[in-house]
């Protein structure tokens, strides 16, 4: 673990790059949201419902690519790998802005996810490179307040470019991002990886590394809780526009009601920097778990009485609180999955955010597909989810000692 005297980047600048390094992802996502009906009715897409796969290609492609990131930084480096990713995220973005097919979209769309995926694993195990237990919990809260300060504006931005010009410069804002951080990071950010802790890139040792993740009952666990809760949330993200902009008919005004629904989490992950040096990260995680299912219970039969299409407020004061639980449950989750992996970081946080999006790409789509112009699946997909996740969480505690 390095020491302060080793890092010549101010903890606040550093805390900063980071979150915007992993929150580019999330304003490549929540950016094309006001979009999506336009990229479809210009691209041709029949089926309203497959708008949608504007976002899930997007993860489809990080998925793939989280997979391989982690391990090259293992070897290479936490710099050279993110700055890789950036260029191949800048050649998904080319690709989706030159589209005059939905194909040539989709394409580039996996492209970009594929690319990011880098700083999204690679600035973890950065972290993970500096801090552990509660001290990295603590770090990944700040960068997850910071983080979330995106996903609040990313669809507003969105609105306002589309108000002035086309979907197209979406994505042409998206690359001058990228082109920023790059050079941010060349210029500021020093190589965490020491030498001692390089690992060759060997298909042998990394088959040895893999097997030793996925054979840890603690990292796998906490994995597969991941991908429950991601992929109820990714389902909410899939569904928002249909819903809040096309059911709901809040039209230009989507952004604002997006933005506040994104604050919940912002606002728990400021809060999660305090709580957990008080309270550990293990019980904040099965409070929020049972919060969202008490939830869920209390509102669906509300639910049911109005036919799937309940007034907006209550919608709203439903998955205020449902999103504030979610803001406690991300960095702990990632911090609890990868605590028995120190000396693992770089495949350890690629194997862990691959499986845990591939399993949410899956849930998500469940739920995106069975939409049908009611919250049916919104609010059923929270509820099936995070009740396996906390039965999860059970078995974790009474057969692998967590919380003991």
């Amino acid at each position: 673990m390095y020491d302060q005297k080793d890092r010549v980047i101010p903890f606040t600048e550093f805390v900063t790059l980071i979150a915007l390094l992993i929150s580019l992802a999330a304003l490549s996502i929540d950016a094309m949201l006001p979009a999506l009906g336009i990229i479809g009715t210009e691209l041709n897409v029949a089926d309203p419902n497959d708008n949608q796969l504007v976002i899930v290609t997007f993860f489809i492609g990080m998925a793939v690519g989280q997979f391989i990131y982690g391990p090259l930084s293992d070897s290479f480096g936490r710099k050279p790998v993110i700055l890789f990713g950036l260029l191949i995220f800048a050649a998904g973005t080319l690709l989706s802005v030159t589209a005059d097919t939905y194909q040539q979209m989709l394409l580039g769309r996996v492209l970009q996810g594929f690319g990011l995926a880098g700083p999204r694993v690679v600035s973890v195990a950065l972290v993970r490179d500096l801090y552990s237990g509660r001290a990295m919990a603590r770090v990944m809260s700040f960068v997850m307040t910071v983080f979330i300060l995106v996903p609040m504006m990313a669809p507003a931005l969105g609105q306002l470019v589309l108000n002035y010009s086309g979907w197209r410069m979406i994505f042409i804002g998206l690359l001058f991002v990228a082109i920023l951080l790059s050079i941010w990071l060349i210029i500021r950010l020093p190589e965490t990886l020491t030498d001692d802790n390089r690992r060759s890139f060997a298909s042998g040792v990394l088959w040895l590394g893999f097997k030793e993740v996925v054979s840890n009952r603690v990292a796998m666990g906490f994995t597969l809780v991941t991908g429950l809760v991601f992929g109820a949330f990714i389902g909410y993200l899939s569904l928002s526009q249909p819903v809040l902009q096309d059911q709901y008919a809040l039209g230009t005004q989507f952004p604002l009601y997006f933005g506040c629904l994104a604050g919940a989490i912002g606002l728990a992950s400021l809060m999660n920097a305090r709580l957990v040096g008080r309270y550990g990260m293990w019980r904040l995680i099965i409070i929020s778990l049972v919060s969202i299912i008490l939830c869920t219970l209390i509102y669906t039969p509300w639910v049911l009485a109005y036919s799937g299409h309940p007034p907006l407020l209550s919608l709203v004061t439903y998955l205020f609180l449902v999103f504030f639980a979610v803001g406690l449950l991300f960095g702990n989750l990632n911090s609890m999955a990868m605590e028995p992996l120190g000396h693992l970081a770089g495949i350890g946080a690629g194997l862990i955010s691959a499986l845990s999006t591939l399993l949410s790409i899956i849930f998500s789509l469940m739920i995106g597909q069975l939409y049908n112009q009611t919250i049916y699946p919104l609010v059923g997909g929270f509820l099936v989810l995070i009740s396996i996740a906390l039965l999860i969480c059970y078995w974790l505690h009474k057969y692998a000692g967590v919380g003991r």
